[in-house]
């Protein structure tokens, strides 16, 4: 596909309807955007000529959205791609970890075809940005995470990426440091433990150590905290300290972050306010089950939230679409998000807060200077595609044609 070129009978949201002050509906309108270099260059009414010789390739009058954010998927150790398999059962994380021990040699051969395979599936179906965990291990060693590196140095021109070095089997347990250390220089740009006080028995040694290896190697922080209730609320109590006496503000994100998810949220709205202020991001699939966790009101307090699949088909879970579009529906039918505005709006925990409208309805999406990463939807307008999960036809990452057909 030319680096330049115009992707024509494009429709784009241009506001609300409204009655008796009410959001019943969506405007759209039809109009010709020129691609150049991987950025919108021109946008014009499709009632405009167009002049010049480019290339011109005919959207039929299909939905345009921003591409969406995978913000959290494990990408070495799938089964996605093999023999299907269920979830063996396991008594505890531990012994979850020890069924990983064994089986990590099996899919350390395969992982970068799998994880080919993975990014397939995620380009599919809309998202060109994948934040992507990989196990540290004295198992695995680096070999997962080079093998995800040359699988995303192939499809660099279809995703961004940024990689975390995960030590899935503790941080102090397993012994990890100095592989953790090695993960960065080589390519990671954030690292992360998992339940400091369970797996690794030390919360605040672990976390200590954790920053401390995030400081002396510049790296970022994604940790994975399933930890609920007083313990999980003192891990992130402590995170947050740390985070702020290392002025690592904006560089750490908590996945899961199950100990928001209380009884009461009065109890943990000071901790969501400390998240706030020190810009700690949540990475959450949106859980259903027991758990539900108050994302919505975590949003209104200013923590920036976004979904992810984490799993895909492998020993800790049977399922994930790696459809994130699936991952804004369910967010919006589990809030009880159904209404117009509503539905239009939850786009964004998917976008990185980027909607063709804002809240009150004005247009900001797209805009000449934007980068091109964005997806053709069989949808009328957002609301639709958020609620119906529209069929998409078309992904293309800063310009490229990344997925599907056009």
């Amino acid at each position: 596909m030319s680096s330049a070129y115009w992707l024509t009978n494009v429709r784009l949201e241009s506001g609300y309807e409204q009655e008796h002050d009410q959001v019943i509906g969506t405007r759209t309108e039809l109009a010709h955007i020129r691609i150049d270099g991987g950025t919108i260059a021109e946008i014009v009414p499709a009632a405009e000529l167009i002049q010049d010789a480019l290339p011109k390739h005919d959207a039929r009058e299909q939905l345009l959205l921003p591409s969406f954010l995978e913000s959290h998927l494990h990408l070495d150790k799938t089964y996605y791609g093999g023999p299907w398999q269920a979830v063996r059962p396991a008594e505890s994380i531990f012994a979850r970890i020890e069924q990983e021990e064994k089986l990590l040699p099996q899919l350390i051969p395969v992982a970068e075809e799998r994880a080919a395979k993975l990014l397939d599936l995620i380009i599919g179906h809309g998202s060109t940005y994948v934040r992507g965990h990989v196990n540290i291990d004295p198992v695995s060693g680096l070999k997962g995470l080079e093998a995800v590196k040359r699988t995303l140095e192939r499809y660099q021109d279809k995703i961004d990426a940024e990689l975390v070095a995960f030590t899935q089997h503790g941080l102090l347990r397993s012994h990890a440091e100095q592989l953790v250390r090695d993960a960065v220089r080589n390519g990671a740009s954030h690292i992360g433990s998992v339940d400091p006080a369970v797996v690794d028995g030390d919360r605040e040694k672990s976390l200590n150590l954790l920053m401390q290896i995030a400081v002396e190697e510049n790296a970022s922080i994604d940790i994975h905290v399933h930890e609920s209730g007083p313990s999980g609320i003192e891990t992130l109590s402590l995170l947050a300290k740390l985070t702020e006496d290392a002025g690592w503000q904006g560089r750490v994100t908590v996945s899961h972050a199950f100990a928001f998810a209380a009884a009461d949220f009065n109890e943990v709205k000071e901790l969501a306010e400390q998240f706030a202020a020190l810009q700690i991001d949540i990475a959450s699939t949106v859980p259903i089950g027991r758990l539900h966790m108050p994302l919505p009101a975590l949003q209104q307090l200013g923590v920036s939230v976004g979904l992810g699949n984490d799993s895909i088909i492998d020993h800790w879970s049977p399922f994930g679409m790696g459809d994130n579009l699936e991952k804004a529906q369910r967010y919006a039918e589990l809030y009880g998000r159904s209404q117009e505005h509503l539905l239009s709006q939850t786009l964004g925990v998917i976008t990185g807060s980027v909607t063709p409208l804002n809240a009150e309805g004005t247009q900001v999406w797209p805009y000449v200077g934007a980068v091109a990463s964005m997806v053709l939807v069989q949808a009328s307008c957002t609301a639709e595609a958020v609620a119906r999960r529209s069929a998409r036809t078309a992904v293309f990452h800063k310009g490229n044609l990344a997925a599907g057909s056009i």
